[in-house]
């Protein structure tokens, strides 16, 4: 397998990875809290490294998204004080975290790959230089199998969960009350982000995995009107974008992951301008009003 071609496909397993549990984030309206996790997991990142020697690991991916839980966890509980609103508590959580990361990495790894700039926005390329080999044979980044078995284990936790998530998306009290631990399925679905959002992080970094996760599934939001087709739109556009952003990163030779992220907003501009112009056309219509038709 190319260096091209098994980057390519790096790049659509690590987008549909992310955009797959995010399509539950954005209907639980809680977007930032990803951002709040991808910026927190950096401690537990550095720490993993320094006793694994491998930003590949396993143990280092799951150490890391325990980490991450933190803001989670912690957020909750400073709510539940009642002293503090909004997304106040991970404003004060995630920053602490995420600083004492960047001093760790400015102090211990200061002379390998493992920068500031790879923390902040990632490095696709690089993710992917490390090649698995059978037989003498490349049959495609190290990396791009580490990203499969996220996105197998994606896949079995949604479709495992899947009635759970929706009620407790929709409407948690109801799902108390029908005897759903909803403390618990919430604990375990953002471990998973978190999960993910580690596991990512070679790719897309603290800050451009958010786009990955998000964008997607806000895309998808605004042309469907039922959670299945939302989740298959958000996968069609999450690999579709990821492709389309990664060639033309590919051919103008700039960032890949940037690629990537710019096409999805630019993507999300497009289909918001065009449902924006069909809401109003079909109340026009409603209202009697002739739309003059220009060519």
């Amino acid at each position: 397998m190319s260096f091209v071609v098994g980057t390519a496909l790096l790049a659509v397993v690590t987008a549909l990875a992310c955009a797959l549990p995010g399509t539950f984030v954005v209907l639980r309206k809680n977007s930032m809290l990803v951002d709040a996790i991808s910026h927190a997991v950096l401690p537990g990142i550095v720490i993993g490294y320094f006793f694994t020697r491998n930003l590949d690991s396993p143990l280092l991916i799951v150490g890391a998204a325990l980490t991450g839980l933190i803001v989670v966890l912690g957020s909750e509980w400073l709510s539940r004080t009642g002293l503090l609103a909004g997304d106040a508590p991970q404003g004060l959580i995630f920053p602490a975290l995420f600083s004492a990361g960047v001093i760790l990495v400015s102090v211990n790894f200061a002379n390998i790959h493992l920068d500031t700039h790879a923390v902040l926005v990632g490095d696709l390329n690089l993710a992917a230089w490390d090649q698995f080999t059978i037989g003498g044979t490349s049959i495609g980044p190290v990396y791009l199998y580490v990203m499969l078995g996220v996105l197998a284990l994606n896949i079995v936790f949604l479709g495992a969960f899947y009635s759970g998530l929706k009620v407790t998306t929709f409407d948690a009290q109801f799902a108390t009350s029908i005897g759903v631990r909803a403390g618990l399925l919430n604990t375990a679905f953002m471990f998973l982000v978190s999960l993910t959002v580690t596991a990512a992080f070679n790719a897309a970094g603290a800050i451009l995995v958010v786009a990955l996760m998000i964008v997607p599934p806000a895309t998808a939001y605004l042309l469907s009107r039922s959670l299945p087709v939302m989740v298959g739109l958000t996968a069609g556009i999450a690999a579709a974008g990821a492709l389309a952003g990664f060639w033309i990163a590919y051919a103008l030779d700039a960032a890949t992951s940037a690629g990537m992220a710019v096409f999805y907003g630019i993507l999300f501009v497009l289909v918001l301008t065009a449902t924006r112009i069909g809401h109003r056309y079909r109340r026009r219509t409603k209202r009697g009003v002739r739309v003059p038709i220009t060519v």
